[in-house]
């Protein structure tokens, strides 16, 4: 039995559509906090049980009979990530579950700039203490991001960034289709596992690539991070929301999403999604 949570978002909602094309309906669960919103699983066969990281009394049913577990990330911001996710790694330990994998990201590392980097290295180092056998599916940098982080350059002529640094922008429906090739593997791939386009083009080099898809000119500038902030709240966003975006190109700045590896291409038998073509997407929004 394969268990998927977090089935009712995009990331591992494709994962397990993945999954149906390679299992029979009755060998996957999806564990959900609102069962209404995974009817569309469970018409197509597939077992629905309600399951809450912030009830941790829920997990152990949610998780049992797991041979696999894959637990996807907490995105709440004003929870406490780590605390929700060693409830999950607790509940699915008491159950004898046969492999946790966890949705981790490319850049986990403790003293990152990014909050959720921060988030995801310390949830490794519960799976690593947990005992269960664990896989971390160390995703690069959603792509789907460029829509909102590189902003109205489609109307401006300009991207305005605080910082600049490569980033292995990877498209997420590629992850998803990998975490099932992953799962389907059975225990192949232990520990850190990552996942990344071929490439971590700069915002420098994603202006370019703007200027070629656009016939225009389209500059990068980088500004004083402070500046930037203050001109995303002077727009109407939170104040929090711009700070916990500037730590992302602080990160990128820094090179915790500068690397690349060849696995996702190997998995999926083709070339990645490219940086280019999630651009073209966002221009086209």
């Amino acid at each position: 039995m394969i268990v998927i949570t977090g089935a009712t978002g995009a990331l591992n909602g494709a994962t397990v559509d993945h999954l149906l094309d390679r299992h029979p309906a009755v060998d996957i669960a999806v564990c959900v906090r609102d069962p209404a919103r995974a009817r569309h699983f469970a018409d197509r066969g597939v077992q629905v049980r309600r399951g809450d990281y912030a009830d941790p009394a829920s997990l152990p049913a949610a998780f049992d009979g797991a041979d696999q577990l894959l637990l996807v990330s907490s995105n709440d911001p004003g929870a406490d990530a780590v605390s929700l996710h060693r409830a999950a790694i607790d509940a699915a330990d008491q159950v004898g579950v046969g492999r946790v994998l966890y949705t981790s990201h490319q850049g986990a590392a403790p003293d990152s700039p990014f909050a959720p980097a921060r988030v995801h290295a310390a949830t490794e180092q519960l799976l690593a203490e947990s005992g269960v056998p664990w896989t971390a599916l160390r995703n690069g940098f959603y792509a789907h991001s460029l829509g909102w982080l590189t902003g109205p350059w489609t109307e401006t002529g300009r991207i305005t960034v605080p910082a600049d640094g490569p980033v292995s922008w990877t498209a997420r429906e590629d992850a998803a289709e990998a975490a099932a090739i992953i799962l389907d593997s059975d225990g192949e791939y232990e520990g850190p596992t990552t996942l990344t386009a071929p490439d971590a083009p700069t915002f420098t080099d994603i202006a370019a690539l703007a200027s070629d898809l656009t016939g225009r000119s389209i500059a990068v500038e980088v500004i004083d991070p402070q500046e930037w902030v203050a001109a995303r709240v002077a727009g109407g966003q939170p104040e929090f929301v711009a700070r916990f975006t500037l730590g992302m190109f602080q990160a990128a700045e820094q090179g915790f999403f500068a690397g690349t590896d060849p696995l996702l291409g190997t998995l999926l038998g083709r070339a990645p999604r490219t940086a280019r073509q999630a651009l073209t997407e966002a221009a086209a929004h």
